[in-house]
């Protein structure tokens, strides 16, 4: 009897991790003639100052539902070298692409090279190999890295470490980083903070804007996945599911960030998401009276946090209206403020950033 009772209880806890697992996967659709892929382009392991192996890595990745990842291992941070020793600095991408394959997850070869700032720290993705850029002068490392094809972003800009008041800026070594074709994006959301300023230095400057873990312990302890959270991600357009499609897309600057429901981008990208996102369906009024019904429908993980800006009012909202993820909701709008003429329903997407104080806008025909 103990043992079926026992049997019982392992039976339901694989049932709970099987729904869970399955529940974390990260899911937003394809936007207009691109596919959205799904990526965490700056992650560590033991290889460097994480606390993983690199197989844990793809694990979790493929738990989340990504479509690539990049191991992004510091060249000149290596605690644990003593203890692993690795010459070889793909050692790696060279694990994590073996494990990966079974998934059909894309591994992107990259590194971090890391210096006190300026130039501060910065990802190098799409390298062929890492032991050329293991030298001193931090310039002649994003050359080597550019010469190899590289794409390359400043990391964690807003860092209080090397930025003691959390407010990122733009120095002549990154500005002649920029105009050399050495800097090529900035991130904007980095493990647990979001940087209005760097989304700006993007904005401002054209460079693609970027959103990572940058994680080094257990994404399931760090972003708390069994209480509902996620880990942030970077959304890229892409014109295919391939390494070859995606650094096309980041060159392109073709991305939105996501994480702990802010959502981050240039407009014309983030116009992309919430048009396939977030749509709105007119039901009819209700009997002979003045209000509206109008169906919203959310098919992403994303929170759509609303902020009616127009002149109608709701029966049963506020102004501040929540659409939750993969849900429908029905807004109730009293019409009679029009006096006969068309005026569109106009919300501001507040979780929707889109500059410095600036929140993404959608119309709905009235």
């Amino acid at each position: 009897m103990r043992y079926y009772i026992f049997s019982l209880i392992v039976f339901i806890a694989t049932l709970r991790t099987t729904a869970q697992d399955l529940d974390r996967k990260i899911e937003f659709p394809d936007v207009d003639s691109f596919l959205t892929l799904k990526c965490d382009l700056h992650i560590h392991t033991v290889f460097s100052d994480g606390h993983v192996w690199p197989t844990i890595r793809v694990s979790e990745a493929v738990k989340d539902g990504l479509d690539a990842i990049s191991l992004t291992e510091h060249i000149e941070n290596q605690p644990w070298k003593e203890d692993i020793p690795h010459p070889d600095r793909n050692r790696s991408y060279e694990i994590a692409k073996k494990a990966a394959k079974p998934h059909n997850l894309i591994v992107i070869h990259g590194t971090e090279i890391t210096r006190d700032m300026p130039p501060g720290h910065a990802n190098a993705l799409f390298v062929k190999d890492v032991n050329e850029l293991v030298v001193e002068d931090s310039i002649t490392a994003y050359q080597k890295a550019r010469d190899q094809g590289a794409f390359i972003f400043w990391n964690h800009p807003n860092w209080i470490q090397q930025q003691k008041d959390g407010i990122p800026k733009l120095s002549t070594l990154h500005d002649s980083l920029i105009k050399s074709d050495l800097l090529h994006g900035i991130e904007v959301v980095n493990d647990l903070t979001f940087s209005e300023e760097a989304l700006r230095i993007a904005i401002e400057n054209n460079l693609t804007v970027l959103g990572t873990s940058d994680i080094h312990g257990l994404v399931d302890y760090q972003y708390r996945i069994a209480e509902g959270g996620h880990r942030p991600i970077c959304l890229v357009f892409a014109k295919e599911r391939s390494e070859e499609a995606i650094r096309e897309a980041l060159f392109a600057g073709r991305t939105v960030t996501w994480f702990d429901n802010i959502l981050a981008g240039k407009e014309d990208n983030m116009k992309m998401l919430v048009d396939a996102s977030l749509s709105f369906k007119t039901k009819g009024y209700i009997g002979d009276t003045d209000v509206l019904e109008i169906e919203a429908t959310n098919v992403s993980d994303a929170k759509f946090m609303l902020h009616n800006i127009s002149v109608y009012d709701f029966q049963k909202n506020t102004d501040i209206i929540e659409i939750l993820p993969q849900s429908k909701k029905i807004l109730q709008v009293i019409t009679s403020r029009n006096q006969g003429e068309k005026i569109p329903l106009e919300f501001n997407i507040l979780n929707a950033v889109i500059g410095y104080k600036k929140q993404f806008k959608v119309s709905v025909p009235m």
